[in-house]
């Protein structure tokens, strides 16, 4: 199991950014498995939606990135890179997360090679699917994955 701190060590997401709270299970570059504890707090609710909060789809969305980004990262000629979107593919929402939902976070990956691959996702609460679908990335220099 990995920790808040130990995510931090490898991925450079930050409050607010960083939509994982812990990794339970994780072999690098092949798969993931973390957890997001979903709280009323959470800065995305004021706005969406006052009286109805309902996390949005692109940080479930995220939040798979970001633990398929831990495994990713894990590797030794990763070190130090970003893993950055280069497309999303036949994402499905399911059902709505909501304050008090621990959203458990799956990633598998399917093709990874030269630094750019495919992951499957899947995000369930309850063992239901909220989410699920896949996600192709590269994994890039800071320098080159930032626009100018």
């Amino acid at each position: 199991m990995m920790t808040n701190v130990e995510i931090q060590d490898i991925i450079p997401h930050r409050y607010p950014f960083l939509l994982i709270d812990k990794i339970v299970e994780v072999k690098p570059g092949k798969r993931a498995v973390g957890i997001k504890n979903v709280t009323a707090n959470e800065p995305f609710f004021q706005g969406h939606f006052p009286g109805s909060p309902i996390m949005p789809g692109v940080l479930i969305v995220e939040a798979l990135a970001q633990t398929a980004c831990v495994a990713g990262l894990m590797l030794k000629e990763n070190k130090g890179k970003l893993g950055v979107f280069t497309g999303i593919e036949s994402i499905k929402f399911r059902k709505q997360v909501v304050p008090g939902d621990i959203l458990k976070l799956e990633s598998e990956f399917i093709t990874f090679k030269m630094g750019m691959g495919k992951v499957k996702v899947l995000a369930t609460v309850d063992g239901k699917v909220a989410a699920q679908g896949e996600i192709r990335f590269a994994m890039v220099d800071p320098q080159k994955g930032n626009s100018k």
